[in-house]
């Protein structure tokens, strides 16, 4: 079928926000039928968007969206997709799909590991190897004291292609899950139980640990603000691998700098890169990760596949996979 050209709008500073050249090339050798244009400058994005019905990117500018008028499909490289729903795009026609099968699997493993490394004191023996300090002792007096995970309760608060993962994970690893989602009456998705964002607060205080897997909405945002930060067990620990803004961080630092809680690990933050001013960096009961969850080897194979899939479809005249309703914001 004719008639179709991909703007792939991907020029980001970091290198693994870039698509490397075989994913051009082989999007070219397999689907001849479709243009292929890669801007790697801002100043080409207009070339690349001319024309173009479906994008590969993101992000889309209020003022880019204007001038690509025959855009149809957006593939999102992101599992969240809050950057796309300004006003005029939410109210278009436009369908937007996500990443989320290709992040889900590895962002809950970041998760799972940071898990086990807050609750086995990895961090702090980390330190202590810097200084070549045999610390069996000094790890052993540290509040808490390293934990089994086995039998600990965790919630998951998002239970979509993430904490739906994270669940499953941790049920695997025999700790008790309970999953919190907008519409508590589907389907558990690996947690032993699950409940509204209404009962949230009653998941809090049952938790050792909090995942935060949610997408970012009015609802969610700054959803983890001082009254709940103040639910937590002493002993509870708070991971988010979602978005910053789920967070109030100031409340944040201020809970952890009065011990309310045991500690936090953090893949994402309300400002990336989170600033070399910000007190989060020097806090020893706080690990920090630089939004890397989502970094494989492979991860631009897994694009691939994913939006390869939708592809065929599109060109097929057949509904799209994975689909974003625009309105609720997931």
């Amino acid at each position: 079928m004719a008639g179709h050209k991909i703007a792939i709008l991907l020029h980001k500073q970091f290198e693994m926000w870039r698509p490397p050249v075989w994913f051009m090339e082989r999007l070219r050798t397999e689907y001849p039928q479709v243009e292929v244009a890669y801007s790697s400058s801002k100043r080409s994005d207009d070339n690349a968007l001319h024309g173009a019905d479906i994008l590969i990117g993101w992000s889309l500018p209020p003022e880019q969206l204007r001038a690509a008028t025959n855009l149809r499909w957006i593939y999102s490289i992101t599992a969240a997709i809050d950057q796309f729903l300004y006003p005029e795009l939410a109210a278009s026609g436009i369908a937007i799909s996500n990443a989320g099968r290709v992040h889900g699997p590895v962002v809950a493993e970041h998760a799972i590991a940071m898990v086990l490394a807050l609750a086995k004191h990895l961090p702090s023996a980390v330190r202590y190897q810097e200084r070549r300090t045999w610390a069996m002792e000094a790890i052993w007096n540290e509040h808490p004291r390293p934990a089994e995970i086995r039998g600990a309760t965790m919630t998951v608060i998002g239970l979509g292609s993430i904490g739906s993962e994270v669940a499953a994970m941790a049920a695997a690893l025999k700790m008790r899950v309970i999953g919190v989602r907008e519409h508590p009456e589907r389907d558990a998705d690996g947690a032993h139980e699950v409940m509204g964002y209404d009962a949230l607060d009653d998941g809090i205080k049952r938790s050792d640990f909090v995942v935060l897997a949610a997408p970012l909405t009015l609802r969610t945002r700054n959803m983890i603000d001082s009254r709940r930060l103040n639910l937590f067990k002493p002993t509870a620990f708070l991971v988010n691998v979602s978005r910053g803004a789920l967070v109030d961080e100031t409340a944040l630092v201020k809970a952890l700098r009065d011990f309310r809680f045991a500690g936090a690990a953090l893949d994402v933050f309300a400002e990336e890169p989170l600033p070399r001013r910000s007190p989060l960096w020097k806090m020893p009961q706080v690990l920090i990760t630089p939004h890397t969850a989502f970094l494989t080897a492979n991860v631009w194979e897994r694009h691939y596949a994913a939006f390869t899939g939708n592809l065929k479809r599109y060109l097929a005249g057949q509904p799209l996979e994975g689909t974003i309703a625009k309105k609720a914001g997931y």
